[in-house]
């Protein structure tokens, strides 16, 4: 089953290369979505697939994907999931 969630990621996670590590551990799980940099200094990422890669996902962003950033808190809300045929983009 398909499940999506909004991520607000808040610690030491811009200019660390934390959206594009991100973006890879999305790409290897199969998480289609996006990862974005918020003005105030934390990152946001929507994320959709099925539950049990969601779950790894979910666990790698609060571990930080980068060895250079730091996640101090990880807000998350459902969200309705994305199609399976999309991709996982880097933006903002």
């Amino acid at each position: 089953m398909r499940r999506g969630v909004a991520l607000t990621v808040h610690g030491r996670v811009q200019g660390v290369g934390f959206r594009w590590m991100t973006k890879m551990v999305a790409d290897q799980l199969q998480i289609v979505g996006e990862v974005a940099n918020n003005d105030d200094g934390s990152v946001y990422i929507e994320a959709s697939g099925e539950e049990a890669n969601l779950t790894e996902f979910i666990a790698a962003v609060k571990a930080s994907p980068t060895p250079s950033g730091r996640v101090d808190q990880l807000d998350e809300k459902t969200i309705p999931a994305a199609p399976a045929l999309g991709k996982f983009r880097v933006t903002g």
